[in-house]
């Protein structure tokens, strides 16, 4: 039994913007702001993590058309360095990466819905749960069901970002005024960020350059995302053809979309205004339009998380049948629904855990664990480009097969640049990244057994 080849090219295309904008477009920015002391640095880095996100797109459409297999990071690190690479990559994927980011996410989207019609009472565990179960049960019944209702979610999310930046570059911004002097209290500000009283041109170059990559961390956070298409790549109709225009085209369009509505924030709120709030889309919108555009960006933060519940059941999931397609797993999550041609087990073992980590509220602390965790697979994926190139040079590949043009530079620049980001984080939170490599060393004797009890029954 085989994935049905559902998915086009707007549909991965559709994938890699509803992976990449999520949350982070709505919050991140604060943190960026506070740790440049300028608006030109401010778009300078979101520049530069744009052109690194161009990068890593271009990266894994090599990887994704040279190997379009279901799974796509833990095929890359499977095939490149050693089979337990692969598995470690989704063990923390179900463990940490996807299994915390559900469980925030969905919160978060609980948080603002609740916001949005006006009952804070109800409990927004409990709206995050019943949001879980049911972009599970749609994946359930169907990639193409999935692949439908995030269309239209990533089509919804972009209304009021795109609503924001046109009213923004017509009116010209608040002139930088903040939201306190326009409209009275805005959202919820924050705590100064610590790693802010070092940066700025006073601290010379290597405080500059520090700050810099300071702010590359959050922004990265904000670009991730593009890999989810190569999760899918064996349920495209042709992934060679289609995958790195969904990949780039997808990329190119977050890219331009977190440009102009930075900009956009800057211009409305200045760049104080901007390092002093939690929640910059909702504050530029009351300052551009009042309580409705507030109401609005409320409603599309609600929409755009809601779609990232989506992505994560539809590409995820992928990878743990492929584990147990290659015997490093259960067994059973290698086993597609006789129906509906779905990794339904790999989808009821996320979603189960998703709500375990819900109920329990350990999700955000799993979240900050596998911060480092995650740049480390991303940084050795980028790699694994070297390694195929190596075994299989360019010119005895299939006729169509993506390379990555400006080889070695462009995957090298994706590869350095994730290597900062892991010592940065690494550098500034030692224990919480210690706690997520000790979840990635757990996985070693639970490879060692799957490994091994796959290696009896044949």
């Amino acid at each position: 039994m085989s994935f049905r080849k559902e998915l086009g090219r707007f549909d991965t295309a559709m994938v890699v913007v509803g992976g990449i904008i999520g949350a982070g477009i709505f919050i991140n920015p604060y943190i960026v702001a506070q740790r440049l002391d300028s608006p030109l640095l401010v778009m300078a880095a979101w520049l530069a993590g744009g052109v690194v996100a161009l990068a890593g797109a271009l990266t894994f459409a090599e990887l994704g058309t040279l190997f379009p297999r279901a799974g796509g990071h833990y095929a890359y690190l499977r095939d490149a360095y050693h089979p337990m690479a692969g598995f470690l990559y989704g063990w923390g994927l179900l463990l940490m990466i996807e299994g915390g980011a559900i469980a925030a996410v969905g919160i978060t989207f609980g948080e603002y819905l609740l916001r949005l019609v006006g009952d804070p009472a109800v409990d927004a565990r409990l709206v995050a749960a019943v949001a879980i179960v049911t972009v599970a049960a749609v994946n359930y019944v169907g990639v193409k069901p999935g692949s439908r209702l995030l269309n239209a979610f990533v089509i919804l999310k972009l209304v009021p970002l795109a609503l924001l930046i046109g009213a923004g570059l017509l009116l010209g911004g608040g002139g930088g005024a903040t939201p306190e002097a326009a409209l009275g209290p805005a959202g919820p500000a924050l705590p100064p960020d610590p790693t802010a009283d070092a940066v700025g041109f006073s601290a010379g170059p290597l405080g500059l350059i520090l700050a810099f990559g300071g702010a590359l961390i959050p922004i990265m956070f904000s670009y991730g995302g593009w890999q989810n298409a190569n999760y899918v790549a064996e349920e495209m109709k042709d992934p060679v053809r289609d995958l790195p225009v969904s990949l780039l085209a997808g990329t190119a369009l977050v890219v331009l979309v977190y440009g102009l509505v930075n900009h956009v924030y800057l211009a409305t709120l200045g760049h104080a205004g901007l390092a002093g709030t939690m929640t910059p889309a909702s504050d530029a919108a009351a300052a551009l339009f009042g309580r409705p555009g507030e109401v609005l960006v409320t409603l599309g933060i609600a929409v755009s998380t809601f779609g990232f519940l989506d992505l994560t059941m539809l590409a995820p999931t992928r990878v743990y049948y492929a584990m147990a397609r290659d015997g490093v797993f259960p067994e059973r999550v290698a086993r597609l629904h006789p129906r509906f041609d779905t990794p339904s087990v790999a989808i009821v073992v996320q979603t189960v855990w998703a709500l375990v980590l819900v109920a329990t509220g350990t999700y955000a602390q799993l979240v900050d664990y596998v911060v480092s965790a995650d740049w480390l697979f991303f940084g050795m994926a980028g790699a694994a480009v070297f390694v195929f190139r190596r075994r299989i040079p360019v010119r005895e590949r299939p006729a169509g097969v993506f390379n990555a043009p400006g080889y070695p530079f462009v995957p090298g620049l994706f590869v350095a640049v994730a290597a900062l980001i892991l010592v940065s984080v690494v550098w500034s939170s030692p224990l919480r990244s210690l706690l997520g490599f000790a979840i990635l060393v757990a996985g070693v004797p639970a490879f060692l057994f799957w490994s091994g009890r796959s290696e009896e029954r044949a």
